[in-house]
């Protein structure tokens, strides 16, 4: 099988289709449809080179950008998927948005209004690590809002998301799914490692009681915002690699897709001999 069908295949294993019902308990986390580290880790590395020279064929034609959304419990993966896939792009052409507790100004705005503003400009990269999809997790597992607003938010995602798959940015959401006993490992890790001690809080503990409520919100989302125009990945994550090798074939066979070019240059510019 070729790079680019093999790339489609994973791509189509793991899109969320529109107007189904997710139920998270089916998909296996330790999932890696036969691959092996061994045979990943060379896709990875092809993958991350194909993504430098299409990322700066994007930012050259500055005509579309590409948003990139990570969702995902905590010690998914989100910071690693973008330390370990993203690690090709040229910083002068992504940026990366963490979506946090609203400032007070924020606050005072509708939910999106933070988010559109850091939606890519033409030519540009954007990866949101959490995203406005907090609104209908966090904001409802916790209830910080009555469940009629947080109901009301799927749809104006989904409105939000097409007007800016109309304006020319092409949208991929990525969630990283690992099991709980995944994720307790995760945090020993990080507390047992002096560099990674500093990400562990005490209130992820908390969080972590919640697991069932988040599974439901996260299917609820899942289900509700896979378009044809922003569609939602599955990304199987207990194994790092797969992790990687899913999102880098992802990202890498839409941006080719995209099909990016070089602009011309100026008329005449290719006659000029300087030397």
């Amino acid at each position: 099988m070729s790079d680019k069908a093999s790339g489609n295949a994973l791509r189509e294993r793991l899109r969320v289709k529109p107007g189904s019902r997710v139920d998270l308990s089916k998909w296996d986390p330790q999932e890696d449809f036969g691959r092996t580290r061994d045979e990943a880790e060379p896709e990875i590395l092809h993958d991350v080179e194909r993504l430098a020279s299409l990322q700066e064929r994007l930012f050259a034609e500055s005509k579309r950008g590409l948003l990139i959304v990570l969702q995902g419990i905590d010690a998914a993966g989100k910071d690693g998927t973008v330390s370990h896939v993203m690690t090709g792009f040229n910083p002068a052409g992504v940026t990366v948005a963490s979506f946090k507790v609203p400032t007070a100004t924020e606050a005072a705005h509708d939910f999106l209004w933070r988010v559109h503003e850091r939606a890519p400009a033409k030519g540009e990269i954007a990866i949101f690590n959490r995203s406005h999809y907090e609104e209908v997790l966090v904001v409802r597992v916790h209830g910080y809002a009555p469940e009629p607003a947080w109901r009301r938010h799927y749809d104006q995602i989904n409105a939000f998301e097409k007007l800016l798959t109309d304006e020319g940015t092409t949208i991929l959401k990525f969630f990283l799914l690992i099991s709980p006993e995944e994720q307790i490992q995760r945090f020993q890790d990080r507390i047992n490692d002096p560099t990674k001690r500093w990400k562990f809080k005490s209130g992820d503990l908390d969080e972590r009681k919640l697991w069932d409520k988040y599974i439901a919100a996260f299917e609820d989302a899942l289900s509700r915002c896979s378009t044809d125009w922003a569609p939602w990945y599955i990304i199987p994550s207990n194994k790092k690699w797969f992790r990687d090798l899913a999102v880098a074939h992802i990202v890498a066979e839409t941006l080719d897709d995209m099909d990016p070019q070089y602009p011309p240059g100026e008329p005449g510019v290719e006659k000029l001999k300087l030397v």
